[in-house]
């Protein structure tokens, strides 16, 4: 059976990505597959530039997964800084000991086994394969799920979440060869990040403005569920960042009058102190104090 022949979006964004990509750690030809997977935990939800310098502190400290895995969780919690939604950071370890544990400390080529590690779910999975080890896999993130929704699809956003249609649409767009493949799949998140954005589509400088649906259509505007949006102030995530970052300061425990200082309304202090020891983030001592695990 022969090849099928190439989908009319592949030469320009694969030309575009090869004039445009952006020159990360992660991406450098000598990058390890732990730097590969490090990078993927620490960019679910945060920009490139918050994570480029925790990236560059993580693996100059703990340049294997053996490395972390003979840590504290405690200190991986601690080393994730502000990058937020800390819970990443235990399941960054968690994986670490599962690969010292099952794969002698070398994190898998196969999607099969990526898959098994704690806190490691489909997209990251297929990215690690892809990334690191040049695999020939869908990868749906919020960028490429983007990209197609609009070039593909006429419509300015994907649902909430990936459909069996939308994956459908990936896999019949993703290159035979395998090594363009895995191009590929860097090349439509690039885009996405860099021009296909959510908020403000710069399609004058888009490699596939003339083939883009959404466009020909005349930018609809979303009509679909409503997205929500990302609160902040007041909210029990700013109360627990704001917690944990008392104990990220701190050489040990904590007394809970420290604590009282950071966050003064008791009722929401409590309930998010009983949530961060519930994820494992904090552990409460024998004292009453707090401190990290």
């Amino acid at each position: 059976m022969s090849e099928s022949a190439p989908h009319p979006l592949h030469e320009p964004i694969l030309g575009w990505y090869d004039e445009h990509a952006r020159e990360l750690p992660w991406r450098e030809p000598g990058a390890s597959p732990w730097s590969v997977m490090v990078s993927e935990l620490m960019l679910q939800q945060t920009p490139v530039a918050r994570v480029l310098p925790v990236h560059a502190q993580w693996l100059e400290r703990w340049p294997t997964p053996a490395d972390l895995a003979a840590e504290p969780t405690g200190e991986a919690v601690r080393a994730w800084g502000r990058l937020g939604y800390p819970r990443r950071a235990l399941r960054l370890h968690a994986a670490a000991t599962a690969i010292v544990e099952h794969h002698d400390g070398v994190v898998p080529d196969a999607y099969a086994e990526l898959i098994k590690l704690p806190g490691v779910g489909d997209y990251t999975a297929a990215a690690i394969a892809t990334f690191a080890y040049g695999r020939r896999h869908v990868v749906l993130d919020t960028n490429v799920r983007r990209v197609f929704a609009r070039t593909v699809g006429g419509v300015e956003f994907p649902g909430a979440s990936v459909t069996k249609a939308e994956r459908e649409v990936a896999t019949t767009l993703l290159p035979e060869d395998v090594p363009t493949a895995a191009t590929w799949s860097v090349a439509v998140m690039e885009l996405g990040a860099l021009v296909c954005t959510a908020a403000s589509p710069r399609c004058g400088a888009c490699p596939v403005a003339d083939l883009c649906a959404w466009r020909a259509a005349g930018h609809p505007a979303y009509d679909g569920p409503p997205r929500k949006a990302q609160a902040w102030a007041g909210t029990d995530r700013q109360c627990r960042g704001r917690l944990l970052a008392v104990l990220r300061d701190s050489e040990g425990a904590v007394p809970l009058s420290s604590l009282e200082a950071a966050w003064p309304e008791d009722t929401q202090r409590l309930r998010c102190l009983a949530s961060l020891v519930e994820d494992g983030l904090l552990v409460r001592t024998d004292a009453g104090s707090y401190a990290l695990p």
